[in-house]
């Protein structure tokens, strides 16, 4: 915390910090632009990390991966085995000394290089991207970007601190690289299916991963429930906001990225309902109200045996644009009919390739801001179902829920119980 009341040599110093910083980013900007090798760091090694770590590699020949950071040796082992294995293995640098493990292992990782992925569990993605920040990196961060209103809060204010430092933030939300979709919502957005009445998104699955290791296999509670982090909603923030949250930016997107007014919902535990299953939901079903009587309706389950679907509509005055338009690609029908046809490219990748991009050439990219938006109506509609009350815009992001532990040790992990709508209140 700052001092609120600082003594002019308090002023003087922080000065002079503040002088230090700008003057670093400038010298990095000017060695970016060049064709120097980019030092990039790897926080969280799981699979989308390792990933992220070789589309990262694939998308400037300059780079080299030089330091990773995981709260697990093995899977830092695992992951980096897997990247020196790759075709991209000789852009692989990272000796035993440059291997960080830990709840801090992150800072060591951000402190030598000029571009961190950060795909750790969503939890930890605020004070990640924090210090990244602090240190004048450049970053890839993986959706979500928090699992509770303080940490939405706090990724907004680094964002503005990135945008002050002429750093790129270039989020995981990946539908917005994709070519043939930015060309529909750019239809979209240009009337072509008239004003927009409502928006539908769907997300039913059968969900991911079974807990991965049992109570009796680990040391500590902690670590239990790190190494299962999926079923936690204080370390996903529950599917709704880890896996759903790329169908709700897709309707966040279609309406201009401007919050609604409320929501309300219901979700519970119908099929998951066993201990090892943590505390999350396993459905959830949504209404957003927004101005002008435009509603966004979201419906997400994990139920294994039932019907899969994954789509996305926008229904307009004039016509409909069938967000994934299965199989072929995005589709609006009505009057001003279109089908995508042409190339698709890959999106991860091209996250990546504007992301490099964008520093060599000195004209930063900064996502940060609609990643944090769309993360918060995941998180908001999660409070709506757990508490069963109509939440505002105002509310959700102004909630002091917070669902950090008291402290990031080996030991005791936090105790959240599954949420009963009308009986949970909304902090």
């Amino acid at each position: 915390m700052r001092d609120p009341h600082p003594s002019r040599r308090t002023f003087v110093k922080q000065s002079a910090a503040a002088v230090a910083a700008t003057t670093a980013a400038l010298n990095f900007n000017a060695h970016a632009a060049g064709s120097d090798v980019l030092r990039v760091g790897l926080v969280g090694c799981g699979g989308r990390g390792t990933g992220a770590a070789e589309q990262a590699l694939t998308a400037d020949p300059n780079v080299k991966l030089v330091a990773m950071a995981d709260a697990f040796s093995d899977r830092l082992e695992s992951s980096l085995k897997e990247l020196q294995g790759s075709s991209k293995g000789s852009q692989v640098d990272v000796p035993p000394d440059r291997r960080y493990v830990g709840f801090d292992a992150y800072k060591q990782v951000i402190d030598q290089v000029d571009v961190v992925l950060l795909t750790s569990t969503p939890h930890f993605r605020p004070m990640h991207m924090e210090y990244a920040v602090e240190k004048g990196v450049h970053m890839f961060v993986e959706k979500p970007v928090a699992t509770d209103a303080p940490g939405v809060r706090a990724v907004l204010k680094s964002c503005e601190d990135a945008k002050k430092k002429n750093l790129s933030v270039v989020s995981g939300l990946c539908w917005r690289y994709y070519e043939p979709r930015k060309e529909a919502m750019k239809r979209v957005h240009d009337g072509d299916i008239g004003k927009i009445v409502a928006v539908q998104t769907t997300y039913n699955s059968g969900g991911v991963w079974d807990p991965r290791v049992t109570r009796e296999e680990v040391s500590s509670d902690m670590e239990y429930q790190m190494r299962n982090w999926y079923y936690y909603t204080w370390l996903s923030g529950d599917h709704i906001v880890e896996q759903a949250v790329h169908a709700i930016d897709t309707m966040a997107w279609a309406l201009g990225d401007e919050p609604p007014i409320r929501c309300w919902g219901s979700g519970g535990r119908q099929v998951r309902t066993e201990p090892k299953y943590g505390n999350i939901f396993d459905h959830f079903s949504i209404v957003y109200d927004y101005p002008n009587e435009v509603r966004g309706y979201h419906t997400c389950r994990h139920w294994r045996g039932s019907a899969q679907q994954v789509e996305d509509f926008i229904l307009g005055a004039d016509g409909v644009c069938d967000v994934f338009g299965k199989p072929s690609g995005p589709k609006i029908s009505g009057p001003k009919k279109w089908r995508h046809r042409g190339p698709k490219g890959n999106m991860y990748q091209n996250e990546h390739n504007e992301l490099f991009a964008a520093i060599r050439s000195g004209k930063p990219i900064n996502n940060g801001v609609y990643a944090a938006r769309s993360t918060l109506l995941a998180i908001m509609g999660r409070m709506s179902c757990y508490t069963g009350e109509v939440i505002t815009w105002e509310q959700a992001l102004n909630s002091k829920e917070s669902l950090a532990p008291a402290a990031y040790a080996w030991g005791a992990a936090p105790e959240h119980p599954i949420a009963r709508p009308g009986i949970t209140k909304f902090v």
